[in-house]
């Protein structure tokens, strides 16, 4: 009763792993172990990832690759357009596995970061007022608190006030 489960976990997971194959060749670069794990664990992982995180995760799953082939590897999907960098601010890089340009909001108590569609979809979104000046990318980084701390502070602020 169980093996139909692993066919099919099986079934997805190479059929991923064609989807992430295909993806690489349009995208011009060579399909690689490395390239097709890294890809596999920014999706299966989602939200927004250091390379640490994602060492650690292949570790996990028992396909260790060293941190700078995993350095090498995101920086090549990166420079293809496969993956995003997620700028939330100072700190360690971020990646994820997004294909829409978007912007983020960062919870200064707690540190989640949530994904805030962009206006356009599209670099650039904001042109500044700089003549002469051509930009190729415009990121904008909410903060404040996200739903959840927003609500125990105002949970607290309403205990407190009774």
């Amino acid at each position: 009763m169980h093996e139909p489960v692993k066919l099919e976990g099986k079934a997805a997971a190479e059929r991923d792993s064609q989807l992430h194959a295909q993806r690489l060749r349009q995208a011009g670069l060579r399909v690689t172990r490395p390239r097709l794990l890294v890809l596999e664990v920014l999706e299966d992982a989602g939200g927004h990832r250091s390379v640490d995180e994602l060492v650690a995760a292949l570790r996990h799953r028992g396909t260790p690759l060293p941190r700078a082939t995993v350095y090498n590897v995101v920086n090549a999907l990166l420079a293809h357009g496969l993956i995003l960098a997620a700028d939330a601010g100072p700190g360690r890089a971020l990646f994820e596995a997004g294909k829409t340009w978007h912007h983020h909001f960062v919870c200064r108590d707690c540190g989640v970061i949530i994904d805030v569609p962009c206006v356009r979809g599209e670099k650039p979104c904001l042109e500044p007022d700089l003549p002469g000046v051509e930009v190729d990318e415009a990121q904008v980084i909410w903060r404040g608190r996200c739903p959840q701390c927003a609500g125990a502070v105002q949970q607290v602020a309403n205990t407190g006030s009774s």
